[in-house]
């Protein structure tokens, strides 16, 4: 079984790339089921819109996950009630509309769950993050209640993230992070079988502040002229990480990065 996890997609270069690309990607790659972070997405490069998502859905994208921006498209409240596909992180204010974790079925019909979480540290207020997951795992079991786990833990702090992963490390399928944009070079196979990778990077321009426009970035930071944050439009890399993980036990047998596109080096 092989899934793909694509990091967050920023702006209209970004959307692009994926509409373009990830048909061709699922089919060369023999993918069978594709994540991706949508947060992003939408053209002011702060999160998703109906539209977005249905084109999302439509070039093979099984679920987007989500995080701190997941609200700033005010639609987004209403079309996510119905909308079992789009996640936002488990652990925010249970009175907010939609879920932090699914269970749909691959292209080879074993069942996926998905669970999104969101960091405490330097990111907007939520429910602690651990105590959320030892609450989902008192009800929740690998190979019980499905045969494969994805989570993204959409977080600022890489020992956020890396704690993340050894605490699930033999529960879950896959512990990968969001929300830098910057890929890391530590896709591995943890201890007890669980795969991991601090962040899958962006599917967006590199060529830029995170997927921002580099000058506009620059003027803020020196208090000069400025607007808001806008995307950067030049060529979009597609960032994320390839794993397989074993039928049998839901643990991962191989993991790798995948880059392609845009200025970032090749990876596979």
């Amino acid at each position: 079984m092989r899934i793909l996890f694509l990091g967050d997609v920023v702006g209209q270069t970004g959307c692009k790339a994926i509409k373009e690309n990830l048909p061709k990607i699922i089919k060369e790659h023999d993918i069978d089921f594709t994540i991706v972070n949508g947060e992003n997405a939408a053209d002011e490069g702060v999160g998703i819109t109906q539209n977005i998502l249905d084109e999302f859905l439509f070039c093979g994208i099984d679920v987007v996950t989500s995080g701190n921006h997941i609200w700033d498209q005010k639609e987004t409240y209403e079309f996510i009630k119905n909308q079992p596909r789009l996640l936002r992180p488990l652990n925010m204010d249970k009175n907010l509309p939609g879920d932090g974790f699914t269970i749909l079925k691959s292209r080879t019909g074993l069942k996926i769950g998905v669970l999104n979480l969101m960091g405490n540290v330097f990111m907007k207020k939520c429910d602690d993050l651990f105590i959320t997951l030892k609450k989902f795992l008192e009800n929740k079991l690998l190979k019980k209640d499905y045969d494969c786990l994805i989570v993204d833990i959409h977080g600022e702090i890489t020992s956020e993230k890396m704690a993340v992963g050894h605490f699930l490390d033999g529960r879950a399928s896959l512990v990968v992070g969001t929300h830098t944009h910057v890929p890391t070079n530590d896709a591995r196979i943890l201890s007890k079988g669980t795969g991991y990778m601090t962040d899958a990077g962006m599917c967006g321009d590199y060529d830029s502040v995170i997927g921002m426009d580099k000058n506009n970035s620059i003027n803020r930071f020196l208090k000069e002229d400025s607007k808001r944050h806008f995307p950067s439009k030049g060529e979009s890399s597609i960032s994320g990480v390839i794993v397989d993980v074993c039928k049998e036990t839901g643990l991962a047998l191989k993991i790798k990065n995948f880059i392609i596109g845009g200025v970032l080096k090749k990876t596979i």
